[in-house]
């Protein structure tokens, strides 16, 4: 009981390897973090400002960036100062508050990407009902649903399964805390938890990977019926959401191989990268996919980005 009570703090080890060009590396974070924000930022301001926007793809967009800010916001400032400060120990409560909004990030992230492929379906199969299917009413409680269920489903899941456990060893082999690195560190036998972790995973996203295919497997059908001239629309509508949904697939998966594998056999940097990806490549990439590949947001950013100039110009 006295090691239980002595950890009340760990030490995030993968920092150690950075110790070297430590300066430059937080440069190339802080760098990342900017533009991560600014790309999003863009985004949500040209959304919400510009009313021929306010549309449902666009709306989703604008809710999928702001989970981006907030998920920087949530690892990138917390990366910095352990950089800056050469302090990698952390807190036991901020830890877990990490993993919470970490996770909760994640969840919130799919499901918006989710809520995007219906969005998709309904306007490439059913273009005649789309307005009655995708309705400001249901719009909004997508958008609020997509945000609540997740952050509720994982603070019951995390508060009954991982916030009450004692922790008996110190070391972290990561530049964050996440769900199973801080389980192995525990006490007790956490063979139910390494369990029933994994299940709640796959059973809280489980919805969301049937719509995605579903709306796919739809609109793929609809298309090998369709001619050139639309399947090429519905291509050119749903490569940016494809997108979207690969890179963060890609991240997630990268995430829990290194976390469920024993991963010594990789060298160190690359492991950092592999860690990284979900934190950084689809926050970074998402604003720039949509801002490009979309015609009506690319021609507002414009405008803003053409005005802000002019006004500049005028002021000297």
């Amino acid at each position: 009981m006295e090691n239980v009570s002595a950890v009340t703090s760990f030490i995030l080890t993968a920092y150690t390897e950075l110790e070297d060009h430590r300066y430059l590396y937080f440069i190339c974070f802080l760098l990342l973090y900017i533009v991560i924000l600014l790309d999003n930022l863009i985004l949500i301001v040209v959304i919400c400002t510009e009313k021929s926007l306010h549309e449902p793809m666009h709306l989703f967009i604008c809710s999928l960036s702001v989970n981006g800010v907030c998920g920087s916001t949530v690892f990138f400032p917390s990366v910095l100062s352990h950089l800056l400060s050469q302090n990698y120990e952390i807190s036991l409560p901020f830890c877990l508050l990490q993993i919470y909004c970490i996770i909760s990030y994640a969840l919130v992230e799919f499901t918006i990407l989710a809520v995007m492929s219906y969005d998709r379906y309904a306007a490439i199969c059913h273009p005649l009902h789309y307005h009655l299917l995708m309705s400001p009413r249901k719009v909004s409680a997508a958008i609020v649903l997509s945000w609540v269920v997740p952050c509720v489903y994982y603070a019951f899941f995390f508060i009954l399964s991982t916030a009450q456990l004692p922790f008996c060893e110190r070391h972290i082999e990561k530049m964050y805390c996440m769900y199973f690195e801080l389980v192995k560190l525990s006490c007790f036998d956490t063979t139910t938890l390494r369990i029933l972790g994994p299940v709640s995973f796959i059973v809280c996203p489980s919805p969301q990977i049937v719509m995605i295919l579903f709306s796919y497997a739809c609109i793929l059908r609809v298309c090998l019926s369709a001619s050139k001239e639309s399947q090429a629309k519905a291509l050119q509508t749903c490569t940016p959401h494809l997108l979207a949904v690969i890179n963060f697939s890609v991240g997630c998966l990268f995430e829990v191989i290194q976390s469920r594998f024993n991963m010594s056999h990789i060298p160190h940097q690359a492991r950092i990268f592999l860690s990284l990806h979900m934190g950084i490549f689809p926050l970074l990439l998402n604003p720039v996919i949509y801002g490009i590949s979309i015609q009506a947001i690319k021609v507002q950013i414009f405008k803003l980005l053409s005005s802000k100039k002019r006004s500049e110009t005028h002021s000297w």
